[in-house]
């Protein structure tokens, strides 16, 4: 290790790395996450955040140099690179971390948006995003926050050291640039919990990505920070996780990479994760409810999630991140996408009379860590019949093999929503060999997700 300088040891380990250190499984995985981002993003474009990002971001100009996908033009890479992560965040649909964070979307956009910028190659992409995630991944482990420990929402704080790593491995930055990037970066962390379940929450990932590809590039020109800003007091571990760091656990950055061990959860609901358990239970105790309209009551047990604990989601959006509406929604309709979140679902007729029969207790002595945490879902009917089912791994979760159908299945669905069929099998064939494709089918590949004639 450098000695008394450990920004500048973690930058050394991270700067050299390149493709060709990756293993063949790690390549795999990597190249699933990012198609998995890739089509989310594409599916969030459709939402109204991203919309009115893009008319202001429209409005602001600057040079066509990345795509904006789903709008149909370019923008400087820093702008397409928060405008796509906004869309791939929106929607609350991308793969998780663990420890939990929302690693893929500060990452890819950034890598794709320098990609079609730089004119550098697929290879290039999948590295810079298996160094993001990877960063992200072992900051959160070596400082172990506890759930609301952090008083910030998590990519507000660690997506700027993903998004700082991905640009710098694809402007060629060496470590001492790369620690002064951190530097950078890190004077740009924040994001707040409390505008979980409104617009504002998808332009935290945005904020970040655009952060790190921003800190990089000033780097490069020779901009200087503090080069020491994990070791500095009123530095970055000083300021956001005084409770401890583990160093040794940082500096085990790829040995082996957290995406393959634990593993990174794919989500099959796009709702914040903590209630894909009481989507799950619903979906199950449905099953043996012939008709909704036989529900008396609901009684849901969770762990103490406090920002899950929305009787009465303000709209569709803040539905998201409502143990009461998901598992309501689950119990009416059966199945839980996209138009589950919508204002006119929340404020359907069935919707609101089952939320005013729904209550929920938090129990402390559940835990909060959703690698160890169930909910439980008790409904009893009209005739007294009490259905109670409990989930301790919603579909996709850590570690659990994911049938390759099963994930595809969502990536075209996904796709499908800006894309017709023949663009959407020519989208998930480059992704499916993205190692293999030089610049100009990356550029191919971005005009595709631009989606202008759809």
């Amino acid at each position: 290790m450098t000695d008394n300088n450990r920004t500048l040891a973690i930058a050394e380990r991270v700067s050299a790395i390149r493709y060709a250190d990756l293993d063949a499984g790690t390549v795999a995985m990597v190249k699933r996450l990012i198609a998995d981002g890739v089509a989310v993003a594409v599916a969030g474009s459709l939402e109204e955040p991203p919309r009115i990002l893009s008319e202001h971001l429209l409005a602001l100009g600057g040079a066509a140099r990345a795509t904006a996908w789903g709008f149909g033009y370019k923008t400087t890479a820093v702008q397409a690179a928060y405008l796509n992560a906004a869309s791939m965040h929106v929607l609350d649909f991308e793969p998780m971390s663990n420890p939990p964070t929302h690693a893929v979307s500060p990452t890819v956009p950034v890598a794709f948006a320098l990609a079609e910028s730089r004119h550098t190659d697929g290879r290039d992409i999948i590295a810079a995003c298996a160094k993001g995630f990877e960063m992200q991944g072992r900051v959160l482990v070596a400082a172990d926050p506890k759930r609301g420990a952090l008083p910030f929402h998590t990519p507000g704080v660690i997506g700027v050291m993903g998004s700082t790593v991905a640009a710098a491995h694809m402007m060629k930055l060496n470590a001492g640039q790369l620690a002064h990037a951190f530097g950078i970066a890190t004077s740009r962390c924040g994001g707040l919990s409390a505008n979980t379940g409104s617009m504002v929450k998808c332009t935290h990932c945005g904020n970040v990505a655009a952060a790190g590809l921003d800190a990089a590039a000033l780097a490069a020109r020779g901009f200087t920070a503090n080069p020491s800003m994990f070791d500095a007091p009123h530095g970055y571990v000083d300021t956001f996780f005084k409770a401890g760091f583990d160093y040794d656990l940082l500096m085990q950055y790829g040995r082996p990479y957290r995406c393959i061990d634990p593993g990174m959860a794919i989500k099959f609901y796009p709702s914040k994760y903590p209630t894909h358990f009481a989507i799950a239970a619903a979906l199950d105790a449905r099953a043996a409810i012939r008709d909704p309209a036989n529900i008396q009551t609901v009684h849901i047990v969770t762990p103490e999630i406090l920002d899950a604990n929305r009787p009465q989601p303000r709209n569709g959006l803040e539905g998201k991140f409502s143990f009461q509406y998901v598992a309501a929604a689950a119990l009416l309709d059966g199945v839980i996408g996209r138009e589950t979140f919508i204002d006119e679902r929340r404020y359907s007729r069935d919707m609101a009379d089952l939320l005013g029969k729904i209550s929920l207790t938090q129990d402390a002595a559940i835990s909060k860590d959703t690698r160890l945490m169930h909910v439980t879902i008790n409904v009893t009917l009209n005739d007294g019949t009490v259905v109670s089912r409990t989930c301790n791994k919603p579909p996709g979760t850590w570690g659990e093999p994911i049938p390759d159908d099963l994930h595809r299945a969502k990536i075209h669905d996904c796709l499908a929503t800006r894309l017709d069929e023949q663009k959407v099998a020519q989208v998930i064939d480059r992704l499916d060999h993205l190692e293999r494709l030089a610049t100009p089918d990356v550029v191919d590949l971005c005009a595709l997700l631009a989606c202008k004639d759809n």
